[in-house]
C-alpha cells in the first residue's frame, strides 16, 4: 500500500505545482476538467503498467528487480534535474523566444510544459475540459516510464491505478485552493521532490 501511494504521489506532484500555478493566476480548474485530468493521468499509468507487468513475465530470473531499479532510479536522478530544463524554457520564452518544433502540436506541449497555465490558450480564467486534455497530457509522459519500471517488480495494478484517480482528483482541487491563498505568482518547483520519491522506490525493489 506504501508503495502504490509513493508512487503515485511521484506521477501527481507536477498536477499538483501546475494547479497552484492556475490558483495564482486565478483561473479556475472545474470539477469536471479536473476529473479529465486525474482520468489522463491514470490512464497513462494504468497501461504502461499492465504492459510492465505483461513483459514480466517473460524476463528470467532477477531480471525483471534489475530492470525496475535502473528505470526509477535512472528516472529519479532525471526529475531531480528536470527544473534546469524548465526554466531554460521559461527563460526562451521570456524571450520572445519559444523552442519551435513542427511536429504535431509538440511546440504547443512544449510551452506547456515550462508554464502549464499556458494551457488556458482562450484567456477565459476557466480551464475547460478541451484544455484539460491538454494539460493532462502534457503531465502524463513521465506516467509511462514510472508505471512500466515499478510493474517490472511489483503488484497491487488495480489499487494503484484507483489511488492515482482519486488522488489525482483531490491533488489538483487541493492546489487551486492554495494557489488562490498565496494571492501572487508562485514559482514552486517540486519536480526534485518527485525524483527522491523514485529513487526511494527504485531502492525498495532490491529488498
Amino acid at each position: 500500500m506504501i508503495e502504490s501511494l509513493l508512487l503515485v504521489l511521484s506521477v501527481c506532484i507536477d498536477a499538483f505545482v501546475a494547479s497552484i500555478a492556475y490558483g495564482t493566476n486565478k483561473i479556475e480548474i472545474p470539477i469536471l476538467s479536473s476529473i479529465i485530468i486525474s482520468s489522463i493521468g491514470s490512464l497513462f499509468l494504468g497501461v504502461s503498467i499492465f504492459a510492465g507487468g505483461f513483459i514480466k513475465d517473460f524476463l528470467p530470473g532477477s531480471l525483471p528487480t534489475l530492470l525496475s531499479f535502473s528505470i526509477l532510479m535512472i528516472l529519479g536522478i532525471y526529475r531531480l534535474f528536470e527544473g534546469l530544463f524548465k526554466n531554460y524554457i521559461q527563460q526562451k520564452n521570456a524571450l520572445d523566444k519559444p523552442l519551435k518544433f513542427k511536429i504535431f502540436d509538440i511546440n504547443f506541449v512544449l510551452q506547456v510544459y515550462a508554464d502549464e497555465t499556458k494551457a488556458d490558450f482562450d484567456k477565459s480564467k476557466i480551464l475547460t475540459a478541451k484544455e484539460s486534455l491538454y494539460l493532462a497530457s502534457a503531465l502524463s509522459f513521465d506516467s509511462l516510464a514510472v508505471g512500466f519500471g515499478s510493474s517490472l517488480a511489483g503488484g497491487g495494478y488495480i489499487r494503484t491505478i484507483i489511488l492515482c484517480f482519486i488522488i489525482g482528483i483531490i491533488i489538483v482541487l487541493l492546489g487551486v485552493f492554495i494557489g488562490k491563498k498565496l494571492l501572487e505568482k508562485s514559482n514552486i518547483n517540486l519536480s526534485w521532490l518527485s525524483g527522491v520519491i523514485l529513487m526511494i522506490l527504485a531502492i525498495n525493489k532490491l529488498f
